[in-house]
């Protein structure tokens, strides 16, 4: 800690020192403002998705494995990131090159590799964002911002909730989250919009219904 940082918070704490404690806050405020109906949440997050310019499917279990090869074949995806975890069906039809993240590619490596498919933690439909935390299926977080081209699968309706309140409780602070709305982008003063700029290009989103 600096000394200047260590002055003001000893400033800080001599100003509130004997302060009483503040009052309770009220939690009694509305933690989604989305219908209580999965397929009303999942038409939702569709919306929301495509309206940040991500590409949306929907699928079943038993189709996935061929829209994934598709989408990869479809944008010259030549090579892909296999994160840990990440179930084989997902990947079974491709004939693209699988290049495994165990032991961990080096920054070269994923700068040459065209595409990324991961899972995810989980997806909030009234914002259309995606919530990774580098569990099983999604990888360290390197993974999904350095190829130009993310699939991610979102396993509804489990995965899927209403509100970003009904997110956090799903989600442990200490894990490297990762919160995705649409593909990065940027917009310069005169509002015109370049992709890719802090991650992929195009992110593809499969939404995969069914048991």
């Amino acid at each position: 800690m600096t000394d200047s940082r260590a002055r003001i918070l000893a400033r800080v704490r001599a100003a509130v020192a004997g302060a009483p404690e503040a009052d309770p806050v009220a939690r009694d405020y509305r933690t989604s403002h989305a219908p209580d109906d999965p397929d009303a949440l999942l038409d939702l997050l569709h919306e929301n998705l495509a309206d940040y310019r991500a590409h949306v499917h929907r699928t079943v279990p038993g189709d996935l494995a061929g829209l994934v090869a598709r989408l990869l074949a479809e944008h010259g995806a030549r090579s892909v990131v296999v994160p840990p975890g990440l179930p084989s069906a997902w990947l079974a039809a491709t004939e693209a090159v699988r290049r495994h993240d165990e032991p961990p590619s080096d920054p070269y490596a994923l700068d040459g590799t065209d595409a990324v498919v991961t899972g995810c933690a989980v997806a909030i439909a009234e914002t259309g964002t995606i919530v990774l935390d580098g569990g099983p299926g999604q990888g360290r977080r390197a993974l999904t911002l350095v190829p130009n081209l993310h699939l991610c699968v979102v396993r509804a309706p489990e995965q899927v909730v209403a509100s970003v309140p009904l997110a956090l409780p799903r989600l442990t602070p200490g894990r490297p989250l990762t919160w995705i709305s649409g593909p990065s982008a940027t917009s310069d003063i005169e509002l015109d919009r370049v992709e890719g700029v802090h991650g992929p290009r195009t992110l593809e989103v499969v939404l995969v219904t069914g048991a």
